[in-house]
């Protein structure tokens, strides 16, 4: 059975990636004054840093080219401020899971899911997580499906900080991860190409890399032992680390927030708007289970 934690970001990370893909977030950041796709989401992920050079956002988000950041970052503070792309994002986000989550939005059993993730969601200790820390020094919400989108957004951010840890740890590099991450799961190069401009040349030099330290097959296409055992290991810490957030909930609370969540997010994918592959790690197919 997958750890608790583990099935709680199956179900939150669709809830979170609303703010990515649904229409109503990137209209809002291109009304803010955004060019393009890519500013707005520099922008509105980075916004809780501040205004902070493109080297800053390239550390914390770790598995961008530099090149891709340092495009939009600066440049963006001169559209809008970082206040007005977190707004942008955040209300763009709720607006689009009040359509998709139709009556369910104003439901006794969100307002439930919501208190509970977002207890957890700010008892979490701030040490190493960046951009967890500066999700969590904006206020609290007062309503539940602002508070629901608050609440997945920190505890994806928090999980996130622990797996560019784990990540360090194991020796895999930012660009590395993806290719890691592809050759695992079977995930098309196509994916990363268009979402992380990781094109055909890098790729080749990424898996060469990898290759000389045993951890891909000579051909190039899969995972060795080694490999697979760094992948396992790799995801098993970060479930560990990312356990810590919801040590403020007992093992019935937890139960309980998976459950309300199921129906939440299965509203959420039935929107099609969440692509089934991303670099955001998730079989889509899986996430309900």
């Amino acid at each position: 059975m997958e750890p608790n934690a583990r099935r709680l970001w199956k179900l939150l990370e669709p809830i979170h990636a609303v703010g990515y893909f649904s229409p109503e977030p990137i209209a809002l950041l291109k009304e803010a004054g955004y060019r393009g796709y890519w500013m707005g989401y520099f922008a509105a992920r980075s916004a809780p840093l501040g205004v902070v050079p493109a080297e800053v956002v390239h550390a914390v988000f770790y598995n961008f080219a530099f090149s891709h950041v340092s495009r939009a970052i600066p440049d963006a503070w001169g559209f809008a401020p970082p206040e007005v792309a977190h707004a942008a994002r955040r209300s763009g986000a709720v607006a689009a899971l009040r359509r998709q989550l139709g009556p369910l939005a104003d439901s006794d059993d969100l307002a439930r899911a919501a208190d509970l993730a977002s207890r957890a969601a700010q008892a979490a200790s701030l040490e190493g997580r960046p951009l967890y820390a500066a999700l969590r020094s904006f206020p609290v919400a007062d309503d539940p499906l602002t508070l629901l989108w608050d609440a997945a957004t920190l505890l994806r951010e928090h999980r996130g900080d622990g797996h560019v840890a784990s990540l360090l740890t194991a020796g895999i590099g930012g660009r590395e991860s993806h290719v890691f991450h592809a050759l695992a799961t079977g995930i098309s190069p196509s994916v990363y190409a268009t979402s992380r401009n990781i094109h055909e040349s890098e790729w080749d030099s990424l898996v060469s890399g990898l290759r000389a330290r045993g951890l891909v097959t000579d051909s190039g296409d899969s995972l060795t032992d080694l490999g697979r055992e760094t992948k396992v290991g790799i995801e098993s810490r970060t479930d560990a680390l990312a356990a810590a957030a919801y040590a403020a909930l007992d093992p019935a609370e937890v139960d309980d927030l998976i459950e309300q969540l199921r129906p939440l997010t299965k509203s959420v994918l039935a929107s099609g708007e969440i692509p089934s592959q991303s670099p955001m790690g998730l079989n889509l197919d899986d996430t309900t289970a």
